[in-house]
């Protein structure tokens, strides 16, 4: 059977292999801020075309002046009609 020492086969070449990027530290460390820094670059394109967005979209409680609000409302709960169904006026015309 291996043994493990450390946390490592016996047989392996290198225990020390996934230290390895630190021997280019500075490699590793710039390609780290340079995804950091397209990731944010992303976040806020993203977050500039929803602001965008909502400004193209007419919201009422955001639009219309006080009180409209509820007059929107009220005009919501209104509905047309005479008292005759449909059925009557088909039978009418």
């Amino acid at each position: 059977e291996d043994q493990v020492v450390n946390g490592h086969d016996e047989k392996e070449n290198n225990p020390f292999a996934e230290y390895m990027w630190m021997e280019n530290e500075e490699d590793f460390n710039r390609q780290v801020e340079e995804e950091l820094q397209e990731q944010e670059f992303l976040d806020r394109c993203f977050q500039e075309m929803l602001e965008e967005e909502d400004q193209d979209w007419f919201i009422p409680s955001r639009d219309l002046p006080q009180g409209m609000g509820q007059l929107q409302q009220q005009l919501n709960g209104l509905s047309v009609g005479d008292g005759h169904s449909s059925e009557d006026i088909l039978v009418r015309t």
